[in-house]
């Protein structure tokens, strides 16, 4: 807490007392948020609705706009008000759900494997089987060898992965001394781009999109790639628009499984497998977001927007439990702890349940187009102003132990102020740094103050974009105590009677920064 106060005191010297947080909600209000959220906890009702019940969603897919419709109807029930989807983007990928998947070796002896379909990628033609054979191309000239070689048979790419064992804890929690390094003041420096690397890249690039014609032109069977270890495999997808032809159906098989095939080729032994898949195309090119709200009651004050966002989409496989269902019980549970206090807050308070995240922020940046910034314009719109404060949640489970303030100086007073009733939590850290990735930065573009939350990390390394990021992932004690405090900063917010201020210059950078592009 010492480096804490020093900034905080840094903060005051240079600001003065413009933009210091007045008022604290009482401790009395302090203790019923934590006794709803520890004594009348939903979190194990919410959490099996939001991996069992809804499953996996991929962007776009049949399963995400299902999704969509059931959460919408849980807000419903939860007792909040202005419940809907909207349309946040266009998505041409379009949607693209798994319905079989099976996969095995046949030679030189059976196994099953634990498998999973890039996503986007096309079809089997029913159960097929054939030849494996390895990849190895490292330039254009090596492409010549396998031509007229592969119709028919089955492509593994070259093993990229190797497992080392780790003598580290599967899962981790942060220490005091890790806390107290994040706390530190980092601005970053300025980084020289070096062509060198730029060139390789693109010359990489350059390499597998020729690799990428080339396995099309030859008719094969499937392509099979490894990543994921423990034989758990991973997520990933294909690039695909709708219209294209039916991408080369893919699977990626863990590492395990796929390095034993590539090793017993490249020993002369012959190798065959069997997969049977189907997956489905359709032409749902829209990206849609979940919003629910708390009305505000302060005649001066409702316009002005509390937001609370995590996102709804995952990667298929699993059911996204870890990334990001965790996120979206935990401000869904806030949203029902602050309802059941009976509070009126000053200010709105909204939820917003993302979507296609995991493609590139598409649902956070779609409600910043249409609701504060219109970028193609270059033009502010009337929400800019009524944005008061953005919790983003989406690291995995594990408790808060701080938050990220993205260089909000002008920030430090609010939380510093209002965090100490939840410090007994752990929620004891507060850094300047920035922290990226997630939905958050689709607000801090434009100045606004949107931040992400410090978590344990627990095994969020090990299981995000895998089969195995299903319930079983969750550590519902951490986000029970994830909930009260986002309750209890998001009802301060909202009665406060002052903000925390936009970053100094904006919006008129982002003006700025466009005209130089």
């Amino acid at each position: 807490m010492k480096k804490i106060t020093l900034l905080f005191a840094a903060s005051f010297l240079l600001f003065g007392t413009w933009g210091i947080a007045q008022n604290r909600l009482s401790d009395e209000t302090a203790y019923k948020v934590k006794s709803e959220g520890f004594s009348n906890s939903k979190i194990e009702e919410i959490a099996q609705f939001m991996t069992d019940d809804l499953g996996p969603r991929l962007a776009a897919s049949q399963l995400k706009l299902r999704s969509e419709q059931m959460v919408v109807e849980k807000l419903k029930e939860m007792g909040f008000e202005n419940v809907r989807t909207e349309f946040a983007y266009n998505f041409t990928k379009g949607g693209w759900d798994n319905q079989m998947n099976y996969v095995a070796m046949t030679a030189p002896y059976y196994c099953s494997f634990a498998a999973n379909p890039k996503a986007w990628s096309g079809s089997t033609n029913g159960h097929v089987k054939g030849e494996c054979i390895v990849l190895d191309i490292k330039s254009k000239e090596d492409i010549e060898k396998y031509k007229g070689k592969l119709s028919g048979k089955i492509v593994l790419m070259p093993a990229t992965q190797t497992y080392d064992i780790k003598f580290t804890p599967l899962a981790s929690r942060y220490t005091e001394e890790e806390l107290e390094e994040i706390a530190k003041v980092s601005r970053p420096r300025a980084i020289r781009r070096r062509t060198s690397d730029m060139g390789s890249w693109r010359a990489a690039m350059e390499l597998q999109r020729a690799i990428n014609e080339f396995i099309k032109s030859e008719n094969v069977l499937a392509i099979v790639s490894g990543g994921g270890t423990f034989n758990v495999p991973s997520s990933r997808g294909v690039s695909y628009k709708v219209g294209d032809p039916e991408p080369t159906p893919e699977v990626i098989l863990p590492i395990e499984d796929h390095g034993r095939m590539v090793r017993m080729i490249s020993k002369g032994t012959k190798v065959e497998m069997e997969m049977n898949i189907k997956n489905i195309f359709t032409d749902n090119q829209k990206i849609n977001n979940v919003i629910a709200e708390i009305p505000g009651s302060d005649p001066n004050l409702k316009d002005e927007v509390i937001l609370l966002g995590a996102h709804l989409d995952s990667w298929h496989g699993g059911t996204g439990a870890a990334d990001n269902a965790s996120g979206c019980i935990v401000m869904m549970e806030a949203m029902r702890i602050i309802k059941a206090l009976g509070v009126q807050p000053k200010r709105t308070i909204r939820i917003a349940l993302w979507g296609g995240e995991e493609q590139g922020l598409y649902g956070s940046r779609g409600y910043v187009e249409s609701y504060l910034y219109n970028t193609k314009k270059g033009k502010v719109l009337p929400g800019y102003e009524k944005f008061a404060l953005y919790l983003n949640m989406d690291n995995g489970s594990g408790r808060f132990r701080g938050i990220y303030l993205e260089e909000n100086d002008m920030a430090l007073p609010f939380f510093s102020t209002w965090m100490k009733p939840v410090e007994s939590l752990g929620f004891t850290t507060l850094t300047l740094r920035k922290t990226g990735g997630t939905d958050h930065q689709s607000f801090t573009r434009y100045g606004l103050p949107a931040y992400q939350f410090i978590q344990d990390e627990l095994e969020y390394n090990r299981t995000y974009h895998t089969v195995m990021d299903t319930y079983e992932r969750l550590s519902l004690p951490d986000l029970q105590v994830d909930a009260v405090i986002v309750a209890w900063l998001a009802l301060n917010a909202a009665m406060d009677t002052d903000r925390i201020p936009v970053l100094p210059g904006y919006p008129e950078k982002v003006k700025a920064q466009q005209q130089r592009r």
